[in-house]
C-alpha cells in the first residue's frame, strides 16, 4: 500500500512560554546549588541565544496512532502505529507497509505495536527491534520485546526471537513501552505498571521499570543492581516508575526518562541503576499518593522536572541536535505532550539541574504529540489524533 504525502507548512515561532525554577511552573531535584564556571557560561549562553523559527513540513499523513519512529541508514524512516499494528517506511516520499504478522499483535486500550528500535549495527546484521502488546499460551497478555531482521529492499521483517517477555499487561491501560540502544549497547526497555498497585515497588515484576538487557540474549545487563539474583530481578535498572513513555540519552552519556503522572505531576527523570523513583499507589490502585513518595524504606529518587498540579500528558522524549541552527533550543530535551498538545524543550545543566522550559506555538496547531525523535539535523515529530488524522512532521530550524 502506498500513501501520498503531505505538503510543506512553514510555521514561524511565535513568543515562547517560559519556565524556570525562580518561577511557579515545573520544579526539578538536583544535587547542591553551587554552579561551575563553565555552567554559568552555559547558561549564560543560552539565555542570550534567540529561539529558531521552525521549518515544519508533513512527511507522511492519513495514519493512525503512529507509536514510534526510527531513521534507517539511507535516509528512510520505519515508524509503528499503534492500533493498526503495522510497521511501515517512509522512502523517497512515499509510505510503505512492511510485511509483518499484525494479527499476533495484541491490541488493547493504550497497548498495540508500540516502542521501535534500530540496531546500530544495521547495516551489517538487518536487525531490528519492537516493543508490543501478545498474547501468552494460557490465553492471557502480556507486553514483550521482540527482535526481527528487515530485508535489503525494507519490505519483510522475519522474527528472530523474543528479547523480553512478560512485562505485565491487565486491559491494556500503562502498556508503557519505549526503547532506547545506549551508546554502550544494552537496549533498555520503558514499562507500564499495567495500572497494578504492587507492580512497580515490585523487583520481581517487570511494570513499572526501566530494564536494561542484551539485546541479542535478552539476559540482564552485567551493571544491573540485581543481575546475580537471576529471573526478572537481573533485568532491573530503575522501578518505582508509573508508566514510562520516553527514553532518551544525552550526549554526555546520562539516561533520561519521561512518565506519565496520574492526576498531577509528569515527569522527567534522570536515571540512576538501582534508583527507586518511589511510585508505589497501594492498598489497591489509590492515585492520590504522591508521583515519588519519600515516605517509602530507602531512598526515592526525586523528578528532574515536573508537571506540577495537573497531568499534561507527557509521552515520548529526545535530546535536540546540538548543532548552531537550533539557537536557544539546542541540546534541550524536546517532550512530546499528548493532552497539552504541544512539544515542550527543556533545559538541563551539566549535573541534570532544570533551568528553562519553553513551549513554541508553532507546535501547538497539530493536536497530540505521542513522540519526538532526533534524525540528523531535524527532529520527527509524530502526532497522536486517531481516526486516520495523524501525521509525521520534520521539524528543522530555518
Amino acid at each position: 500500500m502506498r500513501t501520498a504525502i503531505a505538503g510543506v507548512v512553514v510555521a514561524l515561532v511565535a513568543p515562547m512560554t517560559v519556565a524556570s525554577l525562580a518561577q511557579g511552573g515545573a520544579q526539578a531535584a538536583g544535587p547542591g546549588t553551587e554552579r561551575s564556571a563553565q555552567t554559568q557560561t552555559q547558561a549564560q549562553t543560552a539565555r542570550r541565544a534567540k529561539v529558531p523559527k521552525l521549518r515544519i513540513k508533513a512527511v507522511a499523513q492519513g495514519l493512525d496512532h503512529p507509536w514510534d519512529a526510527r531513521p534507517l541508514p539511507g535516509g528512510a524512516v520505519l515508524f509503528t502505529q499503534r492500533d493498526r499494528a503495522t510497521l511501515s517506511v517512509l522512502k523517497g516520499g512515499k509510505v510503505r507497509t512492511v510485511a509483518f504478522p499484525s494479527s499476533e499483535v495484541w491490541v488493547s486500550g493504550e497497548t498495540g505495536l508500540m516502542g521501535l528500535e534500530v540496531d546500530p549495527d544495521f547495516a551489517s546484521n538487518r536487525r531490528i527491534y519492537t516493543c508490543q502488546g501478545g498474547t501468552t499460551a494460557g490465553g492471557g497478555h502480556d507486553v514483550r520485546v521482540l527482535a526481527w531482521t528487515l530485508d535489503e529492499r525494507l519490505r519483510t521483517a522475519t522474527a528472530a526471537g523474543q528479547v523480553v517477555g512478560g512485562i505485565p499487561a491487565t486491559s491494556g491501560r500503562h502498556g508503557g513501552c519505549r526503547l532506547l540502544i545506549d551508546r554502550a549497547g544494552s537496549l533498555l526497555v520503558g514499562t507500564g505498571d499495567a495500572a497494578v498497585g504492587t507492580n512497580p515497588e515490585d523487583l520481581d515484576s517487570l511494570g513499572g521499570k526501566t530494564l536494561r538487557v542484551d539485546r541479542f540474549t535478552g539476559a540482564g545487563w552485567p551493571g544491573n543492581p540485581f543481575v546475580a539474583a537471576g529471573g526478572n530481578r537481573s533485568l532491573v535498572h530503575t522501578w518505582g516508575h508509573r508508566n514510562v513513555q520516553g527514553l532518551a540519552q544525552r550526549r554526555d552519556g546520562s539516561l533520561w526518562s519521561g512518565e506519565q503522572g496520574s492526576y498531577r505531576d509528569d515527569e522527567v527523570n534522570l536515571l540512576k541503576s538501582g534508583g527507586d523513583y518511589g511510585w508505589n499507589p497501594v492498598p489497591g490502585y489509590d492515585e492520590s499518593v504522591p508521583m515519588t513518595d519519600q515516605s517509602l524504606p530507602g531512598e526515592q529518587r526525586g523528578a528532574r522536572w515536573r508537571s506540577g498540579p495537573s497531568t499534561l500528558a507527557t509521552s515520548g522524549i529526545g535530546f535536540v541536535p546540538t548543532t548552531r541552527a537550533w539557537r536557544a533550543l539546542r541540546g534541550t530535551l524536546a517532550v512530546a505532550c499528548l493532552k497539552a498538545t504541544r512539544v515542550l524543550f527543556l533545559r538541563f545543566d551539566d549535573r541534570g539541574r532544570l533551568r528553562s522550559e519553553r513551549a513554541p506555538e508553532a507546535l501547538r496547531a497539530y493536536g497530540r504529540i505521542r513522540t519526538v525523535v532526533p534524525d540528523g539535523t531535524s527532529l520527527l515529530v509524530l502526532t497522536d489524533n486517531g481516526a486516520g488524522n495523524d501525521r509525521i512532521l520534520r521539524v528543522s530550524p530555518r
